[in-house]
């Protein structure tokens, strides 16, 4: 006679098995759709509002800094607002999930980021809502978190994307975790923390370079 366990663990399997086919479609159709909004809104609001990047135009980092206020206020309203529809149709997922990460960033280190902060204690007081003088980084990092998913996972199923390659019959990529997946991992973390903090961002873009080193070391 089968123990308990040998009769739960099948029961187990398939469970995970069709929430794992779910999450396939459910989770990145929700945070297309969430982040979409997100971005749309911020986008009708530039649109009908007034430019007032020129007041913080020395906040931005190089070489959003350089850029003229009018140009980064254009660049940013149409950036959120043809990203917000692509995320919602699941189109060129990972390249706008990208680009409005980025986007993000500039925001956080114009807006969000504290004047000074001399520690990490200092930073994390940083991570909050509202603004008491030491920064309100926390929406926009929740924002980041919210995009990562689908910059490395994809836009899911229920994507324009995934109609896309069937009907071009592309085969559905296995996963590869390497030292190569790795160095592509952290040189997307690396770029965009080029303009938050600088220091990390150079660390993850050098700890990216030795990983792709060391992958085509061990390859050779």
């Amino acid at each position: 006679m089968a123990s308990p366990v040998a009769r739960i663990l099948p029961l187990w399997e398939q469970l995970t098995a069709r929430l794992h086919g779910a999450g396939e479609v459910i989770p990145p159709a929700v945070l297309r759709l969430v982040m979409g909004w997100e971005f749309w809104e911020s986008g009708l609001e530039k649109l009908h509002g007034e430019n007032w990047f020129a007041d913080i135009q020395d906040k931005f980092p190089w070489p959003f800094s350089v850029i003229p206020a009018d140009v980064s206020w254009a660049t940013a309203t149409w950036f959120e607002l043809i990203g917000g529809v692509m995320l919602w149709l699941g189109l060129g997922t990972r390249f706008f999930a990208f680009s409005l990460m980025i986007l993000t960033f500039v925001a956080t280190a114009a807006v969000h980021w504290p004047d000074m902060w001399s520690m990490w204690s200092d930073l994390l007081k940083g991570y909050a809502i509202s603004n008491a003088g030491q920064g309100n980084f926390k929406l926009p990092l929740l924002f980041v978190v919210m995009l990562l998913p689908l910059i490395f996972s994809g836009a899911g199923k229920l994507s324009l994307d995934h109609l896309l390659a069937r009907v071009l019959r592309l085969a559905s990529p296995q996963p590869v975790s390497d030292l190569y997946s790795m160095a592509l991992a952290l040189a997307v973390l690396g770029l965009p923390f080029l303009l938050l903090i600088p220091k990390l961002g150079l660390a993850l873009l050098a700890l990216a370079g030795i990983a792709a080193a060391a992958a085509r070391w061990v390859r050779n």
